[in-house]
């Protein structure tokens, strides 16, 4: 009974959230795409010219906020390059490159790097977050199994000047995580965008200029 009764309250939250009905409102395909944006719109991360790479980008309202930011070149298209790489599909965006598969696999990243061209990124984003089984010690460990990927990424592919902005929850392991941020990072900031919900601990991590690039 109880299960149900959760998701009888999630689906009359959802329904109900602001946030919901102002994505379906401005034709973008999830909530997270107000994180982006509020993150975005303080810290200016997404500027014209740059190249992006969206991780774990599906469904891909990320993808299609960055999208938004680059639009208006003269003639139609975007100024600068997005690359969404997921292991799930995504239904296409309008000048989004999206390269489906394991970004730990080199056949992902020579797709990666036929669209890169041998240029640095500038700035990975990464919303994703692994199946949480409610064990502290678990998802700590499997949290931060995806912020080392995202910052590996980061280290193989952004310039030195580049910025990572990653998802993260206030729990066990999150000071660990932004020690490591530290060691990585020059300057390292947390932000809990208004959209996400109160009860959750979702927190973003954003790391701008590299210690040590690769």
């Amino acid at each position: 009974m109880a299960k149900n009764k959760f998701n009888k309250n999630w689906v009359h939250d959802h329904i109900n959230d602001p946030y919901v009905k102002q994505a379906q409102k401005e034709g973008y395909r999830a909530r997270a795409v107000y994180k982006l944006k509020e993150i975005d719109e303080s810290e200016k991360l997404i500027r014209p010219g740059q190249i992006i790479v969206d991780l774990g980008c599906a469904p891909g309202s990320w993808s299609q906020y960055a999208r938004n930011k680059l639009a208006g070149k003269e003639g139609g298209g975007i100024n600068g390059t997005i690359i969404g790489l997921d292991m799930l599909p995504m239904e296409p965006i309008a000048d989004v490159h999206f390269i489906q598969g394991d970004f730990r696999e080199q056949e992902v990243l020579d797709q990666l790097e036929e669209v890169v061209a041998g240029r640095k990124v500038d700035l990975v984003l990464s919303d994703m977050a692994p199946n949480l089984s409610g064990v502290a010690v678990t998802d700590a460990a499997r949290v931060e199994h995806i912020i080392d990927l995202a910052i590996e990424f980061a280290q193989a592919h952004m310039k030195p000047s580049g910025t990572l902005l990653v998802k993260c929850f206030n729990g066990p392991g999150y000071t660990q995580l932004v020690e490591k941020f530290r060691q990585e990072f020059k300057t390292v900031t947390s932000k809990k965008p208004k959209a996400s919900r109160d009860k959750s601990s979702e927190i973003f991590l954003l790391g701008k200029v590299l210690k040590n690039p690769h």
